[in-house]
């Protein structure tokens, strides 16, 4: 009888030694409110892109990838993003050494049409005067106790696009670069929310319903051209955001030369939909809530994020602000049938095509025949230059 009790006991101990060793290897147990919290975010960020459908494409992988980046585990069995050795570490090398952004862009080459840019040269100077947000933030972040590599990256936010975010954080402030890459996603998705009470803050009614000309018609030859003379200005002078840049207008040449179809497709389509998903799910992954290193706190939820996000917040609105009213200066001076409407200088940011519709919405709310899509695109591709050109700029300072 006693010896019965006694395996009893013991096979109970050992049972319950077993049970609470398996607890200590489940999510559960290392669960916090801060993990809760990220995965909150995690959830709104899925709920915006499905509902609301602001940037599905990019908000659904960063949410999913927030997710699964805040499910507390053990270390030592690499599954983390940060254990070497982990598939979501091979994945998120892409980030680290910011071959992914490149790609991207390759893509975006291949889908952007300059054709009105290149109609209306004047005004590649919205994009260019959108990018004020862009240095006007890294003042702020200089001011705020951030380093000047880590307010560099911080400043990049104003220029709206999200993989120069990321290539340039990758390369000034590693540390941030979570926080900077959900920041610049987060107002590209809210483009709709935010742009449109700046607009209507800056501008007049009558200046609202400024009809443009039409622009002239633009040959092939002139397609063909820009992205080589593109390359050409924007490299010697900026050589440092070769890597952006150079993918950039090579991927435009595959598109307008008209005999590199195949290429231009897959790097249009299957490319950058497999790099935007690893993009956005390993850096989703990456703003883990808890993570120490040498004993240090290097987890998302720290003051230092919360900075990042409200100077994003505002370097953003400084950007569609410094566009709108450099419109205004540029009208002071152009004759009455050039004048600009000042409603396309928020796309002067280049979260393409979002802003450039925002441009046009808002100016339907205010005449319904005129459709400003078509001049709006032309600042809004050039903000994809400009914020490239500033990011290398940035990069050849800082590094």
């Amino acid at each position: 009888m006693v010896a019965t009790l006694l395996d009893a006991s013991s096979w109970f101990t050992s049972f319950s030694d077993g049970l609470g060793s398996f607890f200590s290897f489940t999510g559960i147990a290392g669960f916090t409110y801060k993990h809760l919290v990220m995965i909150l975010v995690g959830v709104t960020f899925i709920l915006l892109g499905v509902f609301k459908e602001y940037e599905p494409l990019l908000l659904i992988p960063i949410g999913f990838g927030i997710i699964i980046g805040n499910i507390p585990f053990k270390e030592g069995y690499q599954i983390g993003i940060y254990e070497s050795g982990s598939v979501l570490n091979y994945l998120y090398f892409g980030v680290v050494k910011g071959f992914y952004p490149p790609l991207i862009f390759l893509g975006i080459g291949a889908m952007t049409d300059f054709t009105n840019l290149i109609a209306n040269p004047k005004l590649v100077l919205i994009g260019a005067a959108a990018q004020f947000g862009i240095f006007g933030a890294y003042m702020v972040a200089l001011a705020a106790g951030f380093s000047p590599s880590e307010a560099g990256a911080i400043g990049i936010i104003g220029g709206a696009d999200g993989p120069t975010a990321i290539f340039l954080s990758s390369q000034l402030a590693p540390h941030l670069m979570g926080a900077i890459a959900i920041s610049a996603y987060s107002y590209m998705a809210l483009v709709p929310v935010i742009q449109p009470p700046v607009m209507r803050l800056l501008t007049t009614k009558k200046e609202r319903l400024i009809r443009m000309r039409t622009p002239r018609r633009v040959s092939k030859t002139e397609k063909v051209l820009f992205p080589i003379i593109g390359v050409l200005l924007t490299l010697l002078l900026v050589p440092s955001g070769l890597p952006l840049l150079g993918m950039l207008f090579f991927g435009n040449l595959l598109k307008e030369s008209g005999v590199t179809d195949r290429l231009a497709n897959t790097a249009k389509g299957p490319l950058i939909d497999i790099v935007t998903m690893l993009l956005g799910l390993t850096v989703g992954a990456s703003t883990q809530a808890v993570r120490e290193v040498n004993g240090v706190d290097v987890g998302f939820l720290t003051w230092g994020s919360v900075f990042v996000f409200v100077i994003g917040a505002f370097s953003f609105i400084l950007a569609t602000s410094t566009g709108v009213c450099f419109v205004k200066l540029m009208n002071l001076f152009l004759k009455k049938e050039n004048k600009i409407n000042p409603l396309i200088g928020n796309a002067g940011v280049s979260a393409v095509p979002d802003s450039a519709r925002i441009s046009q919405n808002v100016g339907l709310t205010y005449d319904k025949n005129n459709h400003l899509l078509m001049h709006a695109m032309a600042p809004n591709v050039a903000g994809v230059i400009g914020s490239a050109v500033a990011a290398g700029v940035l990069l050849s300072f800082l590094k």
